[in-house]
Protein backbone atom coordinates (compact mmCIF):
# COMPACT_ATOMS: atom_id res chain seq x y z
CA UNK A 1 0.00 0.00 0.00
CA UNK A 2 3.07 2.16 0.51
CA UNK A 3 4.50 4.26 -2.64
CA UNK A 4 8.46 4.90 -2.44
CA UNK A 5 9.19 8.41 -3.35
CA UNK A 6 12.08 9.19 -5.30
CA UNK A 7 12.17 12.97 -5.51
CA UNK A 8 14.31 14.58 -2.78
CA UNK A 9 13.01 15.42 1.03
CA UNK A 10 11.55 18.93 1.21
CA UNK A 11 14.39 21.15 3.64
CA UNK A 12 12.63 21.58 7.19
CA UNK A 13 12.66 24.45 8.07
CA UNK A 14 14.79 25.60 11.12
CA UNK A 15 13.01 28.56 13.12
CA UNK A 16 13.75 27.86 16.79
CA UNK A 17 12.63 30.45 19.10
CA UNK A 18 15.01 31.46 22.12
CA UNK A 19 14.25 30.46 25.49
CA UNK A 20 10.65 32.60 26.60
CA UNK A 21 9.86 33.43 23.43
CA UNK A 22 6.95 32.46 21.95
CA UNK A 23 5.68 30.88 18.43
CA UNK A 24 3.22 33.70 17.09
CA UNK A 25 0.57 30.84 16.36
CA UNK A 26 -3.06 32.05 17.61
CA UNK A 27 -1.65 34.30 20.29
CA UNK A 28 -3.97 36.00 22.31
CA UNK A 29 -3.48 38.47 25.32
CA UNK A 30 -5.62 36.80 27.73
CA UNK A 31 -3.11 34.52 30.23
CA UNK A 32 -6.47 32.30 30.73
CA UNK A 33 -9.41 31.13 30.06
CA UNK A 34 -12.48 31.66 32.69
CA UNK A 35 -12.44 29.11 34.89
CA UNK A 36 -16.27 28.10 34.93
CA UNK A 37 -15.95 25.06 32.93
CA UNK A 38 -14.51 21.83 33.74
CA UNK A 39 -10.66 20.50 32.35
CA UNK A 40 -11.49 17.36 30.41
CA UNK A 41 -9.05 15.16 29.45
CA UNK A 42 -9.57 11.77 27.49
CA UNK A 43 -7.43 9.31 25.98
CA UNK A 44 -8.91 8.06 22.56
CA UNK A 45 -6.23 5.23 22.17
CA UNK A 46 -3.55 3.64 24.19
CA UNK A 47 -4.99 2.64 27.44
CA UNK A 48 -5.92 -0.32 26.50
CA UNK A 49 -2.96 -1.28 24.27
CA UNK A 50 0.31 -0.77 23.33
CA UNK A 51 -0.22 1.74 20.17
CA UNK A 52 -2.89 4.09 18.64
CA UNK A 53 -1.93 6.61 20.90
CA UNK A 54 -4.17 10.32 21.10
CA UNK A 55 -4.92 12.15 23.69
CA UNK A 56 -7.06 15.11 23.59
CA UNK A 57 -7.45 17.59 26.13
CA UNK A 58 -10.74 20.30 26.49
CA UNK A 59 -10.90 23.73 27.98
CA UNK A 60 -13.85 26.19 27.45
CA UNK A 61 -14.51 24.74 23.92
CA UNK A 62 -11.09 25.12 22.74
CA UNK A 63 -8.91 21.46 22.41
CA UNK A 64 -5.42 20.30 21.84
CA UNK A 65 -4.48 16.88 20.95
CA UNK A 66 -1.42 14.94 21.77
CA UNK A 67 0.00 12.31 19.45
CA UNK A 68 -2.10 10.66 16.45
CA UNK A 69 -0.11 7.50 16.07
CA UNK A 70 -1.39 3.87 14.62
CA UNK A 71 -1.93 0.25 16.65
CA UNK A 72 -0.63 -3.16 14.53
CA UNK A 73 -3.20 -5.61 14.31
CA UNK A 74 -3.77 -8.14 16.55
CA UNK A 75 -3.15 -11.66 15.40
CA UNK A 76 -7.56 -12.02 15.19
CA UNK A 77 -7.50 -9.24 12.52
CA UNK A 78 -6.58 -11.10 9.43
CA UNK A 79 -6.09 -8.51 6.36
CA UNK A 80 -5.92 -5.60 8.59
CA UNK A 81 -2.61 -3.30 7.75
CA UNK A 82 -3.25 -1.02 11.31
CA UNK A 83 -5.66 0.23 13.57
CA UNK A 84 -6.05 4.26 13.83
CA UNK A 85 -7.93 6.37 16.79
CA UNK A 86 -11.29 6.99 16.02
CA UNK A 87 -11.80 10.85 15.69
CA UNK A 88 -15.52 11.34 16.25
CA UNK A 89 -15.75 12.80 19.39
CA UNK A 90 -13.74 15.46 17.20
CA UNK A 91 -15.78 16.18 14.13
CA UNK A 92 -18.32 18.92 15.13
CA UNK A 93 -15.53 20.65 17.09
CA UNK A 94 -13.02 21.38 14.32
CA UNK A 95 -13.45 25.29 15.75
CA UNK A 96 -12.00 24.39 19.14
CA UNK A 97 -8.65 21.96 18.08
CA UNK A 98 -5.81 24.71 18.92
CA UNK A 99 -3.24 22.52 18.21
CA UNK A 100 -1.85 18.88 17.58
CA UNK A 101 1.45 18.22 19.22
CA UNK A 102 3.42 15.00 18.50
CA UNK A 103 6.21 14.12 21.37
CA UNK A 104 8.41 12.10 19.12
CA UNK A 105 8.81 10.16 15.71
CA UNK A 106 7.39 6.20 16.13
CA UNK A 107 4.47 5.13 14.13
CA UNK A 108 2.42 4.44 16.91
CA UNK A 109 2.87 8.59 17.69
CA UNK A 110 2.55 9.77 14.16
CA UNK A 111 0.80 6.80 11.79
CA UNK A 112 -2.70 8.33 11.84
CA UNK A 113 -1.90 11.54 11.01
CA UNK A 114 -1.91 11.28 6.85
CA UNK A 115 -5.93 9.62 7.88
CA UNK A 116 -7.08 12.19 10.69
CA UNK A 117 -5.63 15.26 9.66
CA UNK A 118 -7.90 15.84 7.01
CA UNK A 119 -11.05 15.00 9.06
CA UNK A 120 -10.61 17.42 11.96
CA UNK A 121 -9.67 20.56 9.85
CA UNK A 122 -5.76 20.01 8.96
CA UNK A 123 -4.89 22.27 12.69
CA UNK A 124 -1.35 23.28 13.02
CA UNK A 125 1.28 20.73 14.19
CA UNK A 126 4.00 21.26 16.81
CA UNK A 127 6.68 18.65 16.83
CA UNK A 128 10.85 18.23 16.77
CA UNK A 129 12.51 18.29 13.93
CA UNK A 130 13.82 14.85 14.03
CA UNK A 131 9.70 14.15 14.12
CA UNK A 132 8.76 17.19 11.15
CA UNK A 133 10.93 14.60 8.99
CA UNK A 134 9.44 11.62 9.48
CA UNK A 135 5.89 12.99 9.36
CA UNK A 136 6.44 14.93 6.14
CA UNK A 137 7.96 11.62 4.74
CA UNK A 138 4.90 9.83 5.58
CA UNK A 139 2.63 12.40 4.67
CA UNK A 140 4.40 12.71 1.30
CA UNK A 141 2.93 8.39 0.36
CA UNK A 142 -0.89 9.83 0.63
CA UNK A 143 -1.70 11.74 -2.19
CA UNK A 144 -5.37 13.10 -0.77
CA UNK A 145 -4.09 14.07 2.49
CA UNK A 146 -3.87 17.78 3.01
CA UNK A 147 -0.49 19.39 3.04
CA UNK A 148 0.48 20.04 6.87
CA UNK A 149 1.38 22.94 8.44
CA UNK A 150 4.00 21.86 10.82
CA UNK A 151 6.69 24.35 13.26
CA UNK A 152 9.19 22.99 14.32
CA UNK A 153 9.87 23.10 18.65
CA UNK A 154 12.97 21.96 21.17
CA UNK A 155 13.12 22.00 24.91
CA UNK A 156 12.89 26.52 24.45
CA UNK A 157 9.90 27.12 22.66
CA UNK A 158 6.91 28.26 24.67
CA UNK A 159 3.30 28.23 22.83
CA UNK A 160 0.15 29.98 23.53
CA UNK A 161 -2.47 27.88 22.26
CA UNK A 162 -5.82 29.52 21.83
CA UNK A 163 -7.22 31.15 25.55
CA UNK A 164 -6.84 28.26 27.77
CA UNK A 165 -3.74 26.70 27.17
CA UNK A 166 -0.05 27.66 27.85
CA UNK A 167 2.30 24.94 26.61
CA UNK A 168 6.23 24.10 27.26
CA UNK A 169 7.85 21.18 26.10
CA UNK A 170 10.85 19.25 28.55
CA UNK A 171 13.61 16.99 26.24
CA UNK A 172 13.14 13.30 27.33
CA UNK A 173 15.14 10.15 25.92
CA UNK A 174 14.09 7.34 24.57
CA UNK A 175 14.96 5.37 21.20
CA UNK A 176 15.07 7.75 18.48
CA UNK A 177 15.67 11.75 18.88
CA UNK A 178 13.98 14.80 19.41
CA UNK A 179 11.68 13.39 22.09
CA UNK A 180 9.40 15.65 24.07
CA UNK A 181 7.27 15.80 27.08
CA UNK A 182 4.30 18.17 27.27
CA UNK A 183 3.82 20.79 29.88
CA UNK A 184 -0.18 22.20 29.70
CA UNK A 185 -0.86 25.26 31.83
CA UNK A 186 -4.32 26.15 32.35
CA UNK A 187 -5.63 27.99 35.21
CA UNK A 188 -7.06 25.24 36.78
CA UNK A 189 -3.39 23.90 36.97
CA UNK A 190 -0.76 22.14 35.10
CA UNK A 191 -0.99 19.08 33.51
CA UNK A 192 2.30 16.95 31.91
CA UNK A 193 2.50 14.24 29.50
CA UNK A 194 5.29 12.41 29.40
CA UNK A 195 4.94 10.72 26.28
CA UNK A 196 7.59 7.38 25.61
CA UNK A 197 10.75 8.41 28.21
CA UNK A 198 13.33 6.65 29.58
CA UNK A 199 16.30 8.21 31.96
CA UNK A 200 19.24 8.07 30.33
CA UNK A 201 22.16 9.74 31.25
CA UNK A 202 24.80 9.29 28.17
CA UNK A 203 22.34 9.08 25.24
CA UNK A 204 24.30 8.61 21.99
CA UNK A 205 23.20 11.51 19.88
CA UNK A 206 21.16 13.22 21.90
CA UNK A 207 21.24 15.45 24.94
CA UNK A 208 20.16 13.73 28.39
CA UNK A 209 16.98 15.14 30.07
CA UNK A 210 17.71 17.69 32.19
CA UNK A 211 16.70 16.72 35.93
CA UNK A 212 17.35 20.04 37.59
CA UNK A 213 14.59 21.64 35.35
CA UNK A 214 12.19 18.47 36.06
CA UNK A 215 12.78 19.24 40.05
CA UNK A 216 12.11 22.84 39.32
CA UNK A 217 8.93 22.33 37.59
CA UNK A 218 7.66 19.96 40.23
CA UNK A 219 8.43 22.23 42.85
CA UNK A 220 5.98 24.66 41.12
CA UNK A 221 3.08 22.32 41.35
CA UNK A 222 1.79 20.06 38.66
CA UNK A 223 -1.84 19.10 38.99
CA UNK A 224 -1.92 15.67 37.15
CA UNK A 225 1.13 13.53 35.47
CA UNK A 226 0.21 11.56 32.99
CA UNK A 227 2.94 8.85 32.26
CA UNK A 228 4.32 6.50 30.32
CA UNK A 229 3.90 2.91 31.31
CA UNK A 230 5.02 0.11 28.57
CA UNK A 231 7.78 -1.49 31.00
CA UNK A 232 5.98 -0.41 34.31
CA UNK A 233 6.11 -4.43 34.93
CA UNK A 234 9.79 -4.20 34.82
CA UNK A 235 12.09 -3.34 37.71
CA UNK A 236 15.24 -1.43 38.03
CA UNK A 237 16.47 0.85 35.60
CA UNK A 238 16.68 0.82 31.83
CA UNK A 239 19.84 0.69 30.34
CA UNK A 240 21.77 3.57 28.40
CA UNK A 241 21.96 2.86 24.83
CA UNK A 242 26.10 4.07 25.36
CA UNK A 243 25.84 0.74 27.38
CA UNK A 244 24.77 -1.48 24.32
CA UNK A 245 27.17 0.08 21.87
CA UNK A 246 30.36 -0.98 23.89
CA UNK A 247 28.81 -4.59 23.98
CA UNK A 248 27.72 -4.61 20.30
CA UNK A 249 31.77 -3.23 19.91
CA UNK A 250 33.28 -6.18 21.46
CA UNK A 251 31.36 -8.34 19.48
CA UNK A 252 32.35 -6.96 16.20
CA UNK A 253 36.11 -6.76 17.27
CA UNK A 254 35.74 -10.72 17.85
CA UNK A 255 34.11 -11.51 14.41
CA UNK A 256 35.61 -12.58 11.17
CA UNK A 257 32.63 -12.93 8.62
CA UNK A 258 30.11 -10.54 7.85
CA UNK A 259 27.49 -9.48 10.37
CA UNK A 260 23.96 -9.02 10.30
CA UNK A 261 22.25 -6.50 12.77
CA UNK A 262 18.55 -6.73 12.88
CA UNK A 263 16.93 -3.93 14.88
CA UNK A 264 14.12 -1.26 14.47
CA UNK A 265 14.46 0.84 11.35
CA UNK A 266 13.38 3.99 14.39
CA UNK A 267 15.81 2.63 16.84
CA UNK A 268 18.23 5.76 15.69
CA UNK A 269 20.41 6.02 18.80
CA UNK A 270 21.33 2.28 17.74
CA UNK A 271 21.97 2.78 14.19
CA UNK A 272 24.39 5.74 14.98
CA UNK A 273 26.38 3.62 17.67
CA UNK A 274 26.64 0.91 14.74
CA UNK A 275 27.89 3.30 12.20
CA UNK A 276 30.47 4.31 14.57
CA UNK A 277 31.61 1.21 15.38
CA UNK A 278 31.56 -0.20 11.31
CA UNK A 279 34.24 2.86 10.84
CA UNK A 280 36.04 2.15 13.68
CA UNK A 281 36.56 -1.40 13.13
CA UNK A 282 37.07 -0.98 9.06
CA UNK A 283 33.89 -1.93 7.75
CA UNK A 284 31.48 -0.73 4.95
CA UNK A 285 27.93 -0.33 6.25
CA UNK A 286 24.97 -1.72 3.87
CA UNK A 287 21.11 -0.77 4.88
CA UNK A 288 18.66 -3.34 4.33
CA UNK A 289 14.89 -2.17 3.78
CA UNK A 290 12.78 0.94 2.79
CA UNK A 291 11.74 1.90 6.42
CA UNK A 292 15.65 1.90 7.49
CA UNK A 293 16.93 3.80 3.93
CA UNK A 294 14.12 6.24 4.66
CA UNK A 295 14.55 6.74 8.32
CA UNK A 296 18.56 7.26 7.65
CA UNK A 297 18.39 9.50 4.52
CA UNK A 298 15.86 11.81 6.75
CA UNK A 299 17.98 11.96 9.99
CA UNK A 300 21.38 12.17 8.09
CA UNK A 301 20.09 15.54 6.21
CA UNK A 302 18.85 17.26 9.29
CA UNK A 303 22.38 16.34 11.21
CA UNK A 304 20.76 14.00 13.63
CA UNK A 305 22.81 10.46 12.12
CA UNK A 306 26.29 11.70 11.23
CA UNK A 307 28.67 9.63 8.90
CA UNK A 308 30.63 10.02 6.12
CA UNK A 309 28.71 8.99 2.94
CA UNK A 310 31.77 6.80 1.90
CA UNK A 311 31.18 4.30 4.56
CA UNK A 312 27.50 3.36 2.48
CA UNK A 313 27.89 0.08 0.44
CA UNK A 314 25.17 -0.98 -1.95
CA UNK A 315 24.36 -4.44 -2.86
CA UNK A 316 26.61 -4.72 -6.12
CA UNK A 317 29.57 -3.19 -3.68
CA UNK A 318 29.23 -6.51 -1.26
CA UNK A 319 30.13 -8.97 -4.20
CA UNK A 320 33.90 -7.16 -4.03
CA UNK A 321 34.18 -6.91 -0.78
CA UNK A 322 36.12 -9.59 1.66
CA UNK A 323 33.02 -10.60 4.42
CA UNK A 324 35.14 -9.53 7.21
CA UNK A 325 34.72 -5.67 5.86
CA UNK A 326 30.68 -5.96 5.88
CA UNK A 327 28.16 -4.90 8.20
CA UNK A 328 24.24 -5.13 6.90
CA UNK A 329 21.79 -3.41 9.03
CA UNK A 330 18.02 -4.31 8.66
CA UNK A 331 14.75 -4.96 9.86
CA UNK A 332 12.93 -7.74 10.48
CA UNK A 333 14.16 -8.83 13.75
CA UNK A 334 10.56 -9.39 14.74
CA UNK A 335 9.92 -11.91 12.68
CA UNK A 336 7.93 -9.54 10.24
CA UNK A 337 6.43 -11.75 6.85
CA UNK A 338 8.13 -9.29 4.24
CA UNK A 339 10.92 -7.88 5.82
CA UNK A 340 14.48 -8.13 5.27
CA UNK A 341 15.48 -10.67 7.73
CA UNK A 342 12.62 -13.22 6.76
CA UNK A 343 13.57 -12.29 3.15
CA UNK A 344 17.24 -13.49 3.62
CA UNK A 345 16.25 -16.70 5.67
CA UNK A 346 14.08 -17.85 3.57
CA UNK A 347 16.62 -17.41 0.68
CA UNK A 348 13.97 -14.84 -1.24
CA UNK A 349 16.21 -11.83 -1.05
CA UNK A 350 17.22 -10.16 -4.86
CA UNK A 351 20.47 -10.02 -3.89
CA UNK A 352 21.87 -11.27 -0.84
CA UNK A 353 21.87 -15.13 0.77
CA UNK A 354 23.08 -16.10 3.54
CA UNK A 355 26.28 -18.48 3.79
CA UNK A 356 28.28 -19.86 6.90
CA UNK A 357 30.13 -17.74 8.78
CA UNK A 358 27.88 -15.26 9.09
CA UNK A 359 26.40 -13.71 12.40
CA UNK A 360 23.39 -12.50 12.87
CA UNK A 361 22.81 -10.01 15.95
CA UNK A 362 19.00 -9.66 16.62
CA UNK A 363 19.73 -6.04 18.62
CA UNK A 364 15.86 -5.88 19.86
CA UNK A 365 13.66 -7.49 22.59
CA UNK A 366 10.69 -9.56 22.13
CA UNK A 367 7.88 -8.02 21.19
CA UNK A 368 4.82 -9.42 23.58
CA UNK A 369 2.97 -12.16 21.24
CA UNK A 370 6.34 -12.63 18.57
CA UNK A 371 7.97 -15.54 20.56
CA UNK A 372 7.13 -18.07 18.39
CA UNK A 373 7.24 -16.31 14.96
CA UNK A 374 11.26 -14.83 16.04
CA UNK A 375 12.51 -18.41 17.37
CA UNK A 376 11.63 -19.60 14.07
CA UNK A 377 13.48 -17.07 12.14
CA UNK A 378 16.59 -17.72 14.67
CA UNK A 379 15.94 -21.75 13.40
CA UNK A 380 15.95 -20.79 9.88
CA UNK A 381 19.18 -18.85 10.17
CA UNK A 382 20.73 -21.07 11.99
CA UNK A 383 19.87 -23.85 9.25
CA UNK A 384 21.25 -21.46 6.62
CA UNK A 385 24.65 -21.82 8.74
CA UNK A 386 24.42 -18.62 10.34
CA UNK A 387 25.41 -17.65 13.85
CA UNK A 388 22.57 -16.32 15.54
CA UNK A 389 23.31 -13.49 19.08
CA UNK A 390 20.40 -11.93 20.87
CA UNK A 391 19.64 -9.68 23.74
CA UNK A 392 19.16 -12.25 26.13
CA UNK A 393 22.71 -13.85 25.34
CA UNK A 394 24.97 -10.59 25.84
CA UNK A 395 23.20 -6.81 26.27
CA UNK A 396 22.60 -5.80 22.58
CA UNK A 397 19.48 -4.28 23.29
CA UNK A 398 18.28 -1.34 24.87
CA UNK A 399 14.74 -1.03 25.66
CA UNK A 400 13.28 3.03 25.10
CA UNK A 401 10.85 2.92 28.07
CA UNK A 402 11.52 3.80 31.42
CA UNK A 403 11.55 0.72 33.88
CA UNK A 404 10.15 0.86 37.65
CA UNK A 405 13.05 2.84 38.89
CA UNK A 406 13.53 5.50 36.55
CA UNK A 407 9.66 6.35 36.76
CA UNK A 408 9.45 6.48 40.43
CA UNK A 409 12.42 9.06 39.68
CA UNK A 410 9.99 10.87 37.53
CA UNK A 411 7.27 10.85 40.16
CA UNK A 412 8.98 12.03 42.82
CA UNK A 413 11.03 14.79 40.44
CA UNK A 414 7.65 15.89 39.57
CA UNK A 415 5.32 15.37 42.79
CA UNK A 416 2.04 15.45 41.20
CA UNK A 417 -0.94 15.98 42.89
CA UNK A 418 -3.09 13.30 40.63
CA UNK A 419 -1.37 10.48 38.47
CA UNK A 420 -2.89 8.91 35.73
CA UNK A 421 -0.59 6.23 33.92
CA UNK A 422 -1.06 6.14 29.68
CA UNK A 423 0.75 4.12 26.69
CA UNK A 424 -0.01 0.90 27.70
CA UNK A 425 -2.19 -2.65 28.45
CA UNK A 426 -4.42 -2.45 31.28
CA UNK A 427 -2.34 -4.61 33.79
CA UNK A 428 0.71 -2.69 32.70
CA UNK A 429 -1.00 0.76 33.62
CA UNK A 430 -2.02 -1.13 37.09
CA UNK A 431 1.28 -1.62 37.70
CA UNK A 432 2.66 2.26 36.64
CA UNK A 433 -0.58 3.02 38.80
CA UNK A 434 0.80 0.61 42.36
CA UNK A 435 4.30 2.69 41.67
CA UNK A 436 2.66 5.85 42.38
CA UNK A 437 0.68 4.82 45.30
CA UNK A 438 4.05 3.20 46.36
CA UNK A 439 5.83 7.02 46.35
CA UNK A 440 2.88 8.36 47.99
CA UNK A 441 0.78 9.59 45.64
CA UNK A 442 -2.52 8.86 46.91
CA UNK A 443 -4.56 5.81 45.67
CA UNK A 444 -7.83 7.65 45.24
CA UNK A 445 -5.56 10.68 43.44
CA UNK A 446 -4.81 7.63 40.67
CA UNK A 447 -6.62 7.46 37.86
CA UNK A 448 -6.38 4.10 35.60
CA UNK A 449 -8.78 4.79 32.84
CA UNK A 450 -9.89 3.15 29.45
CA UNK A 451 -9.93 4.44 26.38
CA UNK A 452 -12.51 7.37 25.84
CA UNK A 453 -12.97 7.60 29.61
CA UNK A 454 -12.80 11.55 30.63
CA UNK A 455 -11.06 12.88 33.39
CA UNK A 456 -12.35 15.85 34.66
CA UNK A 457 -10.64 18.75 37.04
CA UNK A 458 -13.34 21.45 38.38
CA UNK A 459 -12.26 24.46 40.74
CA UNK A 460 -14.19 22.91 44.28
CA UNK A 461 -15.69 25.34 46.89
CA UNK A 462 -12.49 26.43 48.82
CA UNK A 463 -11.30 27.19 45.13
CA UNK A 464 -9.33 24.02 45.47
CA UNK A 465 -8.97 21.74 41.88
CA UNK A 466 -10.92 18.77 42.41
CA UNK A 467 -10.07 16.03 39.90
CA UNK A 468 -12.55 13.01 39.06
CA UNK A 469 -12.63 9.65 36.55
CA UNK A 470 -15.82 10.00 35.59
CA UNK A 471 -17.88 7.30 33.94
CA UNK A 472 -18.49 8.81 30.85
CA UNK A 473 -16.61 7.80 27.34
CA UNK A 474 -16.38 8.63 24.47
CA UNK A 475 -16.36 6.33 21.36
CA UNK A 476 -12.74 4.93 20.76
CA UNK A 477 -14.11 1.97 18.53
CA UNK A 478 -11.30 0.18 16.31
CA UNK A 479 -10.87 2.24 12.75
CA UNK A 480 -9.14 -0.10 10.52
CA UNK A 481 -7.18 0.23 8.00
CA UNK A 482 -7.38 -2.24 4.99
CA UNK A 483 -5.08 -1.45 1.56
CA UNK A 484 -6.66 1.69 0.35
CA UNK A 485 -9.79 1.52 2.83
CA UNK A 486 -10.02 3.63 6.12
CA UNK A 487 -12.94 2.41 8.53
CA UNK A 488 -14.88 0.42 5.49
CA UNK A 489 -13.58 -3.31 7.32
CA UNK A 490 -16.16 -3.65 10.25
CA UNK A 491 -16.52 -6.63 12.85
CA UNK A 492 -18.80 -7.96 10.64
CA UNK A 493 -16.12 -8.06 7.86
CA UNK A 494 -13.42 -9.53 10.18
CA UNK A 495 -15.68 -12.47 11.86
CA UNK A 496 -16.27 -13.38 8.03
CA UNK A 497 -12.56 -13.85 7.77
CA UNK A 498 -11.90 -15.23 10.70
CA UNK A 499 -14.44 -18.07 9.99
CA UNK A 500 -13.04 -18.50 6.53
CA UNK A 501 -9.29 -18.84 8.31
CA UNK A 502 -10.63 -21.35 10.72
CA UNK A 503 -12.85 -23.45 9.18
CA UNK A 504 -12.53 -22.56 5.42
CA UNK A 505 -15.80 -21.92 2.91
CA UNK A 506 -18.26 -23.71 0.67
CA UNK A 507 -19.71 -22.52 -2.29
CA UNK A 508 -23.04 -24.04 -3.82
CA UNK A 509 -24.24 -22.93 -7.25
CA UNK A 510 -27.79 -24.35 -7.50
CA UNK A 511 -29.38 -23.75 -11.13
CA UNK A 512 -33.84 -23.07 -10.73
CA UNK A 513 -36.00 -22.67 -13.80
CA UNK A 514 -37.40 -19.60 -13.14
CA UNK A 515 -41.49 -20.34 -13.38
CA UNK A 516 -41.44 -23.88 -11.32
CA UNK A 517 -38.52 -23.46 -8.92
CA UNK A 518 -37.08 -26.79 -9.58
CA UNK A 519 -33.55 -27.27 -9.96
CA UNK A 520 -31.91 -28.21 -12.82
CA UNK A 521 -28.72 -30.79 -12.75
CA UNK A 522 -26.38 -31.42 -10.11
CA UNK A 523 -25.29 -28.20 -7.98
CA UNK A 524 -22.12 -27.40 -8.20
CA UNK A 525 -19.76 -27.33 -5.03
CA UNK A 526 -15.95 -25.75 -4.31
CA UNK A 527 -14.70 -26.06 -1.05
CA UNK A 528 -11.58 -23.76 -0.32
CA UNK A 529 -9.79 -24.25 2.93
CA UNK A 530 -12.85 -26.86 4.85
CA UNK A 531 -11.84 -30.41 2.46
CA UNK A 532 -10.34 -31.67 0.10
CA UNK A 533 -12.62 -32.65 -2.25
CA UNK A 534 -11.30 -35.88 -3.78
CA UNK A 535 -10.15 -37.01 -0.73
CA UNK A 536 -13.93 -36.20 0.64
CA UNK A 537 -16.51 -37.61 -2.00
CA UNK A 538 -19.06 -39.38 0.07
CA UNK A 539 -19.26 -36.22 2.22
CA UNK A 540 -19.59 -33.15 -1.26
CA UNK A 541 -22.40 -36.56 -2.60
CA UNK A 542 -24.03 -36.02 0.25
CA UNK A 543 -24.25 -32.50 0.82
CA UNK A 544 -25.44 -32.34 -3.05
CA UNK A 545 -28.22 -34.12 -2.39
CA UNK A 546 -29.07 -32.26 0.23
CA UNK A 547 -29.10 -29.18 -1.42
CA UNK A 548 -31.31 -30.80 -4.41
CA UNK A 549 -33.83 -31.71 -1.64
CA UNK A 550 -33.75 -28.37 0.07
CA UNK A 551 -34.57 -26.50 -3.22
CA UNK A 552 -37.36 -29.90 -4.03
CA UNK A 553 -39.12 -29.47 -1.07
CA UNK A 554 -40.39 -25.61 -1.90
CA UNK A 555 -43.51 -25.22 -3.19
CA UNK A 556 -42.95 -26.14 -6.72
CA UNK A 557 -45.76 -23.98 -8.19
CA UNK A 558 -44.49 -20.67 -7.04
CA UNK A 559 -41.58 -18.71 -8.39
CA UNK A 560 -38.39 -19.16 -6.96
CA UNK A 561 -37.81 -17.00 -4.02
CA UNK A 562 -33.72 -16.73 -4.11
CA UNK A 563 -33.38 -15.37 -0.17
CA UNK A 564 -35.57 -18.24 1.05
CA UNK A 565 -33.79 -20.59 -0.98
CA UNK A 566 -30.27 -19.07 0.10
CA UNK A 567 -31.41 -19.02 3.46
CA UNK A 568 -32.47 -22.42 3.56
CA UNK A 569 -29.20 -23.99 2.16
CA UNK A 570 -27.08 -22.06 4.48
CA UNK A 571 -28.57 -22.49 7.56
CA UNK A 572 -29.08 -26.57 6.61
CA UNK A 573 -26.53 -27.25 4.95
CA UNK A 574 -24.16 -25.87 7.93
CA UNK A 575 -25.88 -28.08 10.63
CA UNK A 576 -25.48 -30.73 8.28
CA UNK A 577 -21.82 -30.28 7.63
CA UNK A 578 -20.81 -29.50 11.04
CA UNK A 579 -22.38 -32.55 12.77
CA UNK A 580 -20.25 -34.46 10.23
CA UNK A 581 -17.42 -32.42 10.40
CA UNK A 582 -17.63 -30.36 13.65
CA UNK A 583 -16.37 -27.70 11.68
CA UNK A 584 -18.13 -24.71 10.58
CA UNK A 585 -16.95 -23.59 7.24
CA UNK A 586 -18.75 -20.29 5.90
CA UNK A 587 -21.53 -21.62 3.65
CA UNK A 588 -21.69 -19.41 -0.05
CA UNK A 589 -25.04 -20.28 -1.92
CA UNK A 590 -25.42 -18.85 -5.26
CA UNK A 591 -29.01 -19.14 -7.16
CA UNK A 592 -28.71 -19.05 -11.11
CA UNK A 593 -32.10 -19.00 -12.48
CA UNK A 594 -33.15 -19.75 -16.14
Amino acid sequence: MFVKQTHPLPTPRRNFPSRGRQVPYHVEKKEFGPSGNPLRIMVLGGLEEVGRNMTVVEYNKEIIIIDMGLQFPEEDMPGIDYIIPNATYLLDKKDWIKGVIITHGHYDHIGGIPHIMGQIGNPGMFMGKMTAGLVRKRQQEYKTAPQLKIKEIDETTTLKLGASFQIEFLRVNHSIPDCFAVIIKTDLGTVIHTGDFKIDFSPVNDKPADLNRIARIGGQGILMLMADSTDATHPGYQLSESVIGEEIGKLIENIDGRIIIGTFASQLSRVQKIFDLAERHGRRVNLQGRSMNDNVEIAHQIGYLKFSPHILADDKELSRLPDNKILIIGAGAQGESKAFLTRLANGEHRTLNLKSGDTVLFSSSVIPGNERTIQNLMDMLVRKGAKVINYRMFDIHAGGHAKQEDLKLMMRLLNPEYFMPIEANHYMLQANADLAEAVGIPKNKIFVADNGQVVEFRKGSMGKTIGTLTKEKVMTDYVMVDGLGVGDVSEIVLRDRRMMADDGMIVIIATIDTKTGSIIGNPDIISRGFVYMKENRDLIEKTRMKVKKIVKDKNPMTPADDDYIKNKIRNDIGQFLFNATKRRPMVLPVIIKV
